[in-house]
């Protein structure tokens, strides 16, 4: 697989598998885009067409296919843990939406599936890929704002057409996995493991069949807190801040930003305030680049996967806690 290119079909055609990552796979010159899968022929061909790769109408077709080395799938929430796991079966790599699936249980046997299987499985968060967030870490490592105290952070988004699969539960839609993930990996993110749900609130808007609102207050080991909030009813906003004893470090268009956003690193310290410039990059490509070189490997490593389940485990207290309300 190190001398050709990782040879990759879509199942779905989902928005963010057109707009952004179906143009990511073809512009990596590691990867071929041989099929893109829809029940729909009519869709499959309009999808598959720009690329120049096949229009599949199975899912299980594309698993069966001898020029398929890996699967992106943007499917619905609730079909990631079956996709993912015949995809597996079948000796496929695996790219899966976020988030890999609606319990951490799922996300353990799946994630165990493809360790013993020698394959890589990988959850399509891209914002990790940025290295705005590594120019924060650093800062925050050289103590720039002193010790942390506080984490805080906040993706909210419009209110999206009744018909999106956001507002279908049985489609695992609602605030908390497609939207409250974004704070909740932040979170993880830069405070690192062992976070306990001290506290959480998951609100319907009426009529709703789904959360459409929530708020999450986290904790480490060293008590150090960490407020998160979310929703699709909002203004949109995509942030985080970081607070210390001697200043504060702030991200704007924190979580989703284009490949050309010049990001901004706004910090406050003992020097004053000033503004980090930062180089645009285009996480989804970076991204792409990350699944071929663990689908080269082998496997995303044990520190990947361990976040994976992780965010699983969190999202599964968020919900836990949120009931006991």
């Amino acid at each position: 697989m190190t001398e050709r290119p990782l040879r990759v079909a879509v199942l779905g055609t989902a928005d963010i598998a057109r707009r952004r990552v179906l143009p990511a796979l073809s512009a990596d010159p590691d990867v071929e885009l041989t099929a893109v899968a829809s029940r729909s022929g009519e869709r499959a061909r309009e999808v598959a067409g720009p690329y120049g790769c096949a229009a599949v109408t199975s899912y299980e077709a594309v698993l069966d296919r001898p020029d398929v080395d890996a699967v992106y799938v943007p499917l619905p929430v609730s079909l990631h843990a079956e996709w993912a796991r015949r995809a597996l079966a079948a000796g496929k790599h695996v790219l899966a939406e976020k988030p890999l699936t609606a319990h951490a249980h799922t996300t353990a046997e799946l994630l165990g599936l493809a360790r013993a299987s020698g394959l890589a499985l990988m959850e399509n968060v891209m914002f990790v890929h940025h290295p705005q967030h590594a120019v924060v870490r650093e800062l925050v490592a050289a103590g720039t704002i002193g010790e942390l105290r506080a984490f805080s952070a906040v993706f909210a988004v419009p209110p999206l057409p009744a018909g999106n699969i956001r507002h279908r539960p049985e489609l695992g839609g609602g605030a908390l996995l497609d939207i409250g993930y974004y704070p909740v990996r932040a979170a993880l993110h830069f405070l690192g493991s062992g976070l306990d749900v001290v506290g959480a609130a998951l609100e319907h808007s009426a009529g709703s069949a789904v959360e459409t609102s929530g708020a999450v207050l986290v904790r480490t080991p060293k008590g150090v807190l960490g407020q998160l909030a979310f929703g699709m009813e909002h203004a949109y906003r995509s942030a985080y801040e970081l607070w210390g004893s001697e200043g504060r470090i702030r991200v704007e268009s924190a979580f989703t930003p284009p490949a050309g956003h010049s990001p901004t690193v706004w910090v406050t310290d003992g020097a004053g305030s000033r503004e980090l410039s930062l180089a645009p990059h285009d996480q989804v490509a970076a991204t792409v680049r990350a699944f071929v070189e663990a689908a080269r490997s082998g496997g995303v490593g044990e520190a990947a996967a361990a976040e994976c389940l992780e965010q699983a485990t969190l999202l599964d207290a968020v919900r836990t806690r949120a009931a006991r309300q």
